[in-house]
């Protein structure tokens, strides 16, 4: 029986992680060591300066063995495998997150990050993302098809599957787009405001992005927009 990981970037207390641990159990073995609270944008960092901490955690799936951790996604792979589990795992899943991991978001997504932190240990790795509301239809009436055909995909050192579930009706659903290209766009385009200006010329600024669904045919964002499932290969360093 296969080994399953399975973390998140969202928390262990998050739907999507249940819901992919629920189908997980279908292919194999399901371990979930995921982050205990939300460390969404955390990238492929690690801990190196202060203790992690696993303990573990009631969870609602039957069967699954569980642990939150105090680290990063990435740390979650690390301990996860190194420690937790009494043999390595032979894949790992890490998602599904709120909100999508595509185009160049790609680079700051924690969830991308695990994936990549299992990629580079050898494992088989996976990363699941849909839309940021409740709307899952999509995801799931496809989420077990689309991990038996990830498990299934062969990928060389460092390569991660990404699958991405968009947030339309069932009805208005377009079919699964395979070996997307990863968009250069991005669905915001960043710029910050000023919130409150300090003594000393100090100011505070926060986050406030500018909706845009400008991108280029063929790719992970183009899919998303036209109520696609994008379905790819991202390649890490190395």
């Amino acid at each position: 029986m296969k080994r399953i990981l399975i973390t998140n970037d969202d928390g262990i207390d998050a739907g999507g992680i249940h819901r992919l641990a629920q189908a997980a159990k279908e292919f194999g073995e399901v371990w979930v060591i995921a982050p205990a609270h939300q460390r969404s944008a955390a990238s492929h960092s690690i801990t190196l300066r202060e203790p992690i901490d696993v303990f573990p955690h009631a969870f609602p799936v039957e069967g699954v063995h569980a642990f939150s951790c105090s680290g990063t996604p990435g740390d979650c792979v690390r301990v996860g495998s190194l420690n937790v589990m009494p043999k390595k795992p032979h894949i790992v899943l890490s998602g599904i997150n709120y909100g999508y991991n595509v185009a160049t978001d790609i680079q700051y997504s924690a969830t991308a990050g695990a994936a990549f932190e299992a990629a580079f240990q050898g494992f088989h790795a996976v990363a699941l993302s849909e839309h940021i509301d409740d709307k899952h239809e999509v995801t799931n009436a496809y989420l077990k098809d689309m991990l038996k055909e990830a498990l299934n995909v062969k990928l060389d050192y460092g390569q991660i599957v990404n699958i991405n579930f968009p947030g339309c009706p069932l009805s208005e659903f377009k079919g699964v787009r395979r070996e997307v290209a990863v968009s250069r766009s991005a669905f915001y385009k960043d710029r910050y405001k000023i919130v409150e200006h300090f003594e000393g010329g100090g100011l505070r600024l926060m986050v406030d992005g500018i909706y845009n669904e400008k991108c280029e045919e063929g790719t992970d964002f183009k899919a998303l927009i036209e109520n696609c499932i994008s379905f790819g290969i991202v390649n890490n360093i190395g």
